[in-house]
């Protein structure tokens, strides 16, 4: 099952680029990032924009989880026994929507199937993709039984 994170803005050459792309690639299952961008002026209209396109690249049928301050925190396990179930029902991907600087339309929260956060603090975007994509490593590795995961 294939692990997508959705992203507005695009990504630059940094060291947090770098990273996440480096935990997408390590994944066994397959995964991508996959950038989006609105040229609307910030505010309420780039938003709704930025969500309609998000939603576009999600297939009608496929698991969305939005990422959101607003979400409930959970834990690398329960994140990884959600993403099993998701797989074990034969689901084919799952799409992680991370917002712009004012973050997801209504739309997004309505069309997920799931509502994260990690926290209540607000990260910087690319230092969130690589937290996200860690996190998604850490799922797979949990599933598999590998030794990188050493929570509870």
């Amino acid at each position: 099952m294939k692990l997508v994170i959705l992203a507005v803005g695009k990504g630059r050459n940094s060291p947090e680029h770098d990273l996440a792309t480096s935990y997408i690639r390590r994944l066994p299952e397959g995964g991508y990032i996959q950038e989006v961008d609105s040229k609307l002026p910030a505010g309420t209209k780039r938003q709704l924009d930025e969500s309609k396109v998000l939603l576009r690249l999600v297939p009608d049928n496929a698991i969305l989880v939005c990422l959101d301050p607003r979400g409930k925190d959970i834990s690398s396990e329960h994140l990884a026994s959600r993403i099993g179930s998701w797989r074990d029902e034969g689901h084919q991907a799952i799409y992680f929507a991370i917002g712009g600087a004012d973050g997801h339309d209504a739309g997004v929260h309505q069309r997920a199937d799931l509502l994260i956060s990690f926290g209540s603090a607000i990260w910087p975007h690319m230092l969130f993709r690589a937290m996200l994509a860690e996190q998604l490593y850490r799922a797979s590795a949990i599933l598999s039984g590998h030794p990188y995961h050493r929570g509870n």
